[in-house]
């Protein structure tokens, strides 16, 4: 009876060991995203979700509709809030999460025995005087061997996606912020216009009855109407971008249909009294920034795949086929059966292929994703300096046109306007001086846009999540540029 015990063992061996490996970590609907939900609502203070069903869907729904319901007029959190809930393509990032965790939780699992069945005979059909029935079983022994080095690489991808979910998540709050922070100072470069263009209209209708009166010339109302026909243009062209750059909002927040009624204030916060002191940006961004994490959970998987490769150079492929064979005898009237058991061990010889190219692949890819850390490390440095430098010093500008030049050109403009109806000075000093003073105040605009966007990137430079569009460098726009934004 050895041969039915050694099959039995065969089929035993690997469905013992797999009581010892459970895959309850992996296996779930929600796997690992507890741990991205809790780890960026630390930096976002927001709510995330991951929908999978129609139950969640509606639920998901029903959260932004109230959002949006509760105030028309969005404010930056709320954006961000509805951007968590409704953003699809962040939706996408966690089902690469749930298709890590099922690499995970098949990592777990053992490869499924081969079980083979035949049979052979002679002798006539219904006389047939010798029968013999073969039965085989064949496991792949170096899986087995290697399982535990597979599942620590597989848990190990498994962390990274986590992580890797988690700044996607942070970066689409940043990319709402960011595009909620212009959409706001395009319609305040908007209302400027507007502003400007009413008062440039009061002059023009002025110079017009002027001019009928003959106390002015062609020329001096040629000058105050073509004022108003650039300043036009300026404002439609303003509009437009403020329209666009609403649209990149609404896009990022995932809305469509009815929920596009909504608008954003249109004037951006005041600076603040002072900014805020971040003399350990650099150590901060050290600890915390995802991305770094990543890398060197990167670096980590590479060393156990070298490990797993240098541990299978010679041995690609290992195989125990196990069986039993029964044979039937028949002579002279008297049926004979014998059943034998038998063991194959299958593996390829290394005579061609050694394993060194494997290894080398191996060893470069392990040194690609070192010098990759490394490179993270200096950068993450890099871009935290840069992201304060641009925090600071962009406040003192902002600062710098809200005290002083937008002051000073009021007071030109006024002094300007005196003189004008003294009759001191003419209308072209006086219209260059008010388009002297609407393009302070643009720039102020601008430098006031450039200073929030500043301040909205010190956390993706700190946590991470911050690697897109926005530039950590000073924005000067000319008179006739507008970033965009929505809110009518």
């Amino acid at each position: 009876m050895s041969g039915p015990r050694t099959l039995l063992m065969a089929l035993a061996f690997p469905l013992t060991l797999s009581g010892c490996v459970t895959g309850a970590e992996y296996s779930g609907k929600q796997a690992g995203f507890a741990a991205v939900a809790d780890r960026t609502a630390i930096v976002t203070t927001k709510q995330t979700v991951w929908i999978q069903n129609q139950n969640q869907a509606r639920s998901a729904a029903a959260q932004v509709s109230s959002l949006l319901a509760r105030r028309k007029t969005l404010d930056v959190e709320t954006a961000v809030q509805i951007a968590l809930l409704n953003n699809k393509g962040l939706q996408a990032a966690y089902a690469d999460l749930g298709d890590s965790a099922a690499d995970a939780w098949q990592s777990t699992m053992f490869i499924n025995p081969t079980v083979s069945v035949g049979t052979t005979g002679m002798g006539t059909p219904g006389l047939q005087a010798f029968k013999t029935i073969e039965g085989m079983i064949t496991t792949n022994i170096l899986a087995l061997a290697t399982k535990n080095r597979d599942m620590a690489i597989a848990d190990t991808r498994f962390r990274q996606a986590q992580l890797t979910a988690a700044v996607k998540t942070l970066q689409v709050a940043a990319d709402t912020r960011r595009a909620w922070i212009g959409a706001v100072a395009s319609w305040e470069t908007v209302g400027q216009l507007q502003r400007a263009q009413a008062t440039a209209d009061a002059a023009s209708e002025l110079a017009e009855k002027l001019g009928e009166t003959g106390a002015m010339t062609k020329g001096a109302q040629a000058r105050e109407h073509v004022f108003v026909a650039e300043l036009a243009g300026e404002t439609a062209k303003a509009r437009l971008a403020a329209r666009l750059a609403k649209e990149d909002l609404t896009r990022l927040m995932g809305l469509w249909g009815s929920d596009l009624d909504y608008q954003v204030p249109n004037s951006l916060p005041p600076l603040p009294k002072s900014v805020v002191r971040r003399d350990t940006i650099e150590a901060e961004a050290l600890r915390n920034r995802i991305d770094l994490q990543v890398a060197k959970l990167e670096l980590e998987a590479t060393a156990k795949s070298y490990g797993l490769t240098e541990a299978t150079r010679y041995v690609t492929d290992l195989e125990i086929l196990t069986g039993l064979e029964t044979e039937r005898e028949i002579e002279d009237g008297d049926k004979k059966v014998d059943t034998t058991g038998f063991a194959e061990l299958e593996f390829a010889i290394p005579i061609f292929d050694t394993g060194k190219a494997r290894m080398r692949k191996a060893e470069l890819a392990y040194m690609r994703a070192a010098n990759q850390l490394a490179e993270k490390a200096v950068n993450v440095r890099s871009e935290s300096r840069s992201a304060y430098e641009a925090y600071r010093s962009n406040f003192d500008i902002a600062r710098h046109y809200r005290n002083n030049v937008v002051p000073l050109r009021t007071k030109v403009e006024e002094e300007s306007l005196l003189t004008y109806n003294g009759m001191i000075s003419n209308t072209f000093e006086l219209l260059t001086d008010t388009r002297d003073k609407i393009n302070s105040i643009l720039l102020s605009v601008n430098a006031k846009r450039d200073f929030w966007l500043a301040e909205a990137n010190l956390a993706p430079a700190i946590y991470g999540g911050g690697a897109s569009a926005t530039s950590a460098e000073t924005e000067v726009a000319s008179a006739s540029e507008s970033s965009g934004g929505g809110g009518h």
